[in-house]
């Protein structure tokens, strides 16, 4: 276990120097504290994305589309998009 520990602390920045030397598994733990953290935030982010993933089936493009295509405004045909017909661009839905 202490040749794992080694690893890790060399793999994660300890240096091997005399003058850090006492440091190094202070610098090391703390190092290792810090990681853990970002890999915990990291797995509440992504399991929260594959949680809400496909949640909206649809409906938010709807509300987004829907006060444009009311509004009358430019070429509203349906299906279009008018902020995007004075560009040149076709609808993106």
């Amino acid at each position: 276990m202490k040749r794992v520990w080694e690893v890790w602390k060399y793999a994660i920045g300890s240096f091997s120097d005399d003058k850090t030397a006492p440091y190094d598994n202070y610098v090391a733990g703390i190092r290792t504290i810090i990681f853990v953290s970002y890999m915990v935030t990291n797995a509440f982010i992504v399991s929260g994305v594959i949680r809400h993933w496909n949640d909206n089936d649809g409906k938010l493009a709807e509300r987004l589309i829907a006060p444009v295509l009311k509004t009358g405004e430019g070429n509203t045909s349906e299906g279009s998009n008018p902020s995007l017909s004075s560009t040149g661009c076709s609808s993106v839905w």
